[in-house]
C-alpha cells in the first residue's frame, strides 16, 4: 500500500518543475529534484555515477531483510531506469522516487521472490529521494548531475499546465496499480483463504481512495448515468449507508462485509470479487479520456479532505473491517499529490497560502503517524468505536486546519494570469 511518505521531508521549493511524468515501466518524465537530503543512497561503489545501457542510466534497488540497497547514489541527467528486486524483505513492498513531495515513479506489491521490475524516468539535475517504507532507513538521497532545467522564466499558466499533466500521470499510475491489487484480491478470494483475502483487501483499498474525486463520475458504457446500478463509483465503492436496494451489494464493501462480518468466503463473495475486477478494469479504460484544469486538482483535493471528515473520521467507510485510517491516509496522499503538482504555480500566485497549506499537510501527517502499526492490516491501527471516541475530535480538528486553506486554492488557480 502506498501512502504519503512517512519521513520524506522533501523540500517543496526546488530547482525545476516536473513537466511530464512517465508511467511506471516506460520512458518519459522530466523532474526537478529537491535540495533536502536524508541518507545517501548507499556507500562504497554507489558513490560513483550509474552506468548507461541502451541510452539510460541503470539503477538497481535491492530489498533484502530490512534493507533497501541502492547500487548507485547518482546518475547523469537524462533517462534513468530503476530496477527493483525484492529478494527477502517481507516488510517492504514498495519503492517510490520522490521530488518536492511528488511521487514521480513507483513500484508496489513487491513480494519477496518475484521477478525484478522497473520504471524509467527522464530526470533533470537535482536531488531526489528513494523512499522504501518499512526499511530500516526509509529515505535515501539520489542525486542527478547536470544542469537542471530552470523554471525562473516560466509563466504561472505554464507551471499550472505542467502540473496538471504530471498529476494526470499520477492518476494513471494509481489506476494501473489498483488493477494489480484488485487482481490479487480476486485471486486471494478465489483461493478461499480468509486471512490472505483480508490482507489483499487492505492492500487494494488505498488506490481508489487516492483518486476517487477524479474518477467517480463514470458509468458503464452506453448506460443511463442517473441509474445507480450503472454508476462505477457506486458499483466499486458503495457502502451500506448509501445502499440502493435496486442495486444490491457490490464492490469493495460487499467483499469487506463477507470477510469480516460473515467470516467466510462464499460463492457470492467470489462473484463480488469478479465483478469488482471487471468494473475496475472498465474504469481504468474510461479514465484514459480524463484531462484536467488546475482548479480540478484543487477541487479534487478539497473533496478528498471532505471525504475524510464526512466518512473516515466517523468510522463509516470501513464499518466491518475498521480500516478507516488506511483510507484516511490514502485520501490525504491523493490531496497532497494534487497540491504538490499545483504548488510551483501557486508559489507564484500566493506564496503565503502555498506555505500555509504545505505546513498543514505536515501537521495532518504528523497526527496520523501515531496510529501507524506495521503489524496491522494496511499499516494502521483499527479505527474502532473505542479509539474514535477518544481521538476523533482532535484528529478532525487537525484535518479542518488543512481543509480551510486548501479550499481557497481553486479560485486562486482558476483566475491566475
Amino acid at each position: 500500500m502506498s501512502s504519503f511518505p512517512r519521513s520524506a521531508t522533501v523540500a517543496v521549493a526546488g530547482a525545476a518543475l516536473c513537466t511530464a511524468l512517465a508511467a511506471c515501466g516506460s520512458a518519459g518524465s522530466t523532474g526537478g529534484g529537491s535540495d533536502t537530503s536524508d541518507t545517501p543512497a548507499s556507500s562504497g561503489s554507489a558513490a560513483t555515477g550509474a552506468p548507461v545501457k541502451n541510452g539510460a542510466a541503470q539503477i538497481a534497488i535491492t530489498l533484502k531483510d530490512n534493507d533497501c540497497a541502492v547500487d548507485h547514489a547518482s546518475a547523469a541527467a537524462g533517462p534513468i531506469t530503476f530496477t527493483v528486486k525484492n529478494e527477502s524483505a517481507p516488510g517492504i513492498s514498495e519503492v517510490e522516487l520522490l521530488s518536492q513531495e511528488r511521487i514521480l515513479g513507483e513500484k508496489e506489491n513487491l513480494a519477496p521472490g518475484l521477478a525484478a521490475t522497473s520504471f524509467t524516468l527522464t530526470l533533470t539535475g537535482g536531488q531526489y529521494q528513494i523512499y522504501c517504507p518499512g526499511a530500516t532507513t526509509e529515505n535515501k538521497t539520489f542525486t542527478v548531475t547536470g544542469t537542471a532545467a530552470s523554471t525562473g522564466a516560466s509563466t504561472t499558466q505554464q507551471l499550472l499546465a505542467d502540473g496538471t499533466k504530471g498529476y494526470g500521470t499520477y492518476v494513471a499510475n494509481t489506476l494501473a496499480d489498483m488493477i494489480v491489487a484488485v487482481d490479487n484480491l480476486k485471486a486471494a478470494v478465489d483461493s478461499g483463504d480468509l486471512a490472505k483475502a483480508k490482507e489483499a483487501y487492505a492492500k487494494a483499498r488505498p488506490f481508489y481512495e487516492k483518486i476517487e474525486s477524479d474518477v467517480e463520475g463514470f458509468v458503464l458504457p452506453g448506460k443511463n448515468a442517473t441509474d445507480n446500478k450503472f454508476n462505477l463509483d457506486y458499483l466499486i465503492d458503495m457502502r451500506a449507508s448509501n445502499l440502493d436496494p435496486a442495486v444490491g451489494w457490490s464492490g469493495f464493501h460487499a467483499i469487506e462485509r463477507d470477510l469480516w462480518q460473515g467470516g467466510k468466503i462464499t460463492d457470492q463473495t467470489k462473484t463480488y470479487a469478479a465483478n469488482l475486477q471487471k468494473n475496475v478494469g472498465t474504469l481504468a479504460q474510461l479514465a484514459k479520456s480524463l484531462t484536467y484544469k488546475p482548479e480540478d486538482l484543487a477541487n479534487g483535493a478539497a473533496s478528498l479532505l471532505e471525504e475524510v471528515q464526512s466518512n473516515k473520521i466517523k468510522g463509516e467507510e470501513e464499518s466491518f473491517s475498521h480500516l478507516d485510517l488506511v483510507d484516511f491516509a490514502s485520501n490525504v496522499e491523493g490531496a497532497q499529490q494534487a497540491f504538490a503538482y499545483l504548488k510551483p504555480g501557486l508559489d507564484k500566485i500566493d506564496p503565503t497560502l502555498s506555505t500555509q497549506v504545505a505546513t498543514q499537510f505536515k501537521n495532518v501527517e504528523a497526527a496520523l503517524e501515531k496510529y501507524r502499526d506495521d503489524s496491522a492490516l494496511g499499516g494502521f491501527k483499527a479505527w474502532t468505536p473505542q479509539l474514535r471516541a477518544t481521538d476523533a475530535p482532535s484528529l478532525s480538528k487537525t484535518v479542518q486546519g488543512l481543509q480551510d486553506p486548501l479550499s481557497r486554492i481553486a479560485e486562486k488557480v482558476a483566475t491566475a494570469q
